[in-house]
């Protein structure tokens, strides 16, 4: 496929519209490139506020922008909805669902996806939440599990229906969990007068002896102590043995009869075919060297959640979080012109700008490297920081107006079932890591 007509510039192919993949793309406008971006989806995420979109709080439109759309003034840019069935390194192509594609520079920041750790029961049972699709299916299951609980007149039944456990402790699960004990202490008995309070119960449990496991002793405390009183129970250092879809089972015998797991313990980097086996690390992801090139190769860049930089700094490579993406990302576009140039490269530094996480309605907690707070104010800055990085003021507006809606009157969101989520529907495919993110 000529994507780039008769250009005489090098062309840099970016697979993955996330938040590496759009620096990539931004740090080379204006440059003697030509610039392909590949995605399944025309739409670039804003995955931090996925759980809203799960909870019915925000629409997913308000968390997604157009790729096409970002990049509108940008001469040198193109964008193709696909997905990449094979990386061929030798012949420097990639083999797609819109045909194969030559590159002069391959750029993979395809992220990651839901870590099973080879539990096929748990995979066909639980619910992840990686993706917008993924939230959508995870909000109608939870609002037609309260619909159905109206219906049964077994207490067992209706129990099972009510009762969520949220395994892994890491932001998701803690903002999920904080997210469903307010649902149910503020809007439980609004929408569904016959139902009790006290008839839904909330579980957040983890192999870990904390939440909130990279985050800082005082935020980890503080964030359990604001779980506790919202009324979930937290379970740390248990480990999940099986979920038959009716009963989870950890280790040492404790069960928990639910219809609703939402699984969140573990994520691994989603690597396309034809990467040698030799370069993938721990967690699935592609090893690299000190400017993000994938090791054995000269002109393939992985960044983000799929690639692994091990270095004495970083044994176990870098954070799964957003700023390592853009930062990874950033570098990159710069060290490919410096290639072209034949420049020097320099390695990349990793800067962290600290850690936020929300509980609740007044509640977070931020480690903001050596200042750490918890409580409103840490609660303020979160959303300052997540409105801000907001891709499109439209979405900006949209989500500022939601959130002050909800503050007003503790009833935000529609939680509209517009379609009905039928677990027997997901195919195979649906629970197999997506090709493209």
């Amino acid at each position: 496929m000529n994507i780039s007509d008769s250009s005489k510039f090098p062309l840099v192919v970016i697979v993955g519209g996330g938040f590496g993949g759009l620096q990539v793309a931004k740090k080379l406008e204006d440059k003697p490139v030509d610039v392909l971006m590949l995605d399944k989806h025309n739409y670039h995420t804003f995955q931090p506020l996925l759980y809203q979109v799960a909870m019915g709080g925000l629409e997913s439109e308000s968390i997604a922008f157009s790729l096409r759309k970002n990049f509108s003034g940008q001469k040198n840019f193109r964008f193709r909805i696909a997905e990449v069935l094979k990386v061929n390194a030798e012949s420097n192509t990639i083999d797609t669902t819109i045909g194969q594609i030559a590159y002069d520079y391959l750029v993979i920041a395809t992220g990651s996806t839901t870590n099973f750790f080879g539990n096929h029961e748990i995979e066909k049972f639980s619910m992840p939440m990686k993706s917008i699709p993924e939230a959508l299916n995870l909000r109608y299951s939870i609002l037609q599990n309260i619909e159905e609980a109206l219906l049964k007149t077994s207490k067992d039944e209706r129990e099972a229906l009510l009762t969520f456990v949220l395994v892994g402790a890491g932001p998701t699960g803690v903002e999920l969990s904080g997210s469903l004990a307010e649902l149910r202490n503020h809007v439980l008995t609004k929408d569904y007068p016959e139902l009790k309070k006290e008839d839904m119960k909330v579980y957040l449990v983890d192999f870990l002896p904390k939440v909130l496991g990279p985050f800082s002793d005082q935020a980890s405390n503080a964030a359990k102590d604001f779980l506790t009183k919202m009324g979930v129970e937290v379970l740390l250092g248990v480990k999940v043995e099986s979920y038959d879809g009716n009963e989870i089972k950890f280790e040492g015998g404790k069960t928990i009869r639910t219809k609703n797991v939402i699984w969140s313990a573990g994520v691994m980097g989603v690597v396309p075919e034809g990467i040698d086996k030799s370069n993938i690390e721990r967690g699935n992801r592609i090893k690299v060297d000190s400017v993000c090139r994938m090791i054995g190769t000269e002109n393939i860049f992985a960044i983000g959640d799929v690639a692994a930089m091990i270095t004495d700094e970083t044994p176990k490579g870098h954070p799964g979080v957003a700023q390592v993406a853009i930062q990874m990302g950033a570098h990159v576009g710069k060290t490919i012109i410096q290639l072209i140039n034949h420049e020097a490269t320099a390695p990349f530094k990793y800067f962290d700008k600290g850690s936020l996480a929300t509980i609740g309605r007044n509640k977070a907690v931020a480690d903001l490297g050596k200042i750490k707070f918890q409580g409103f104010f840490a609660w303020l800055v979160w959303m300052f920081v997540h409105l801000i990085s907001l891709l499109g003021g439209r979405n900006k507006v949209i989500v500022f107006i939601n959130w002050v809606s909800s503050y007003i009157n503790y009833n935000g969101g529609t939680r509209l079932i517009l379609h009905k989520f039928e677990r027997e529907g997901l195919t195979e495919q649906q629970h197999l890591p997506n090709t493209v993110n």
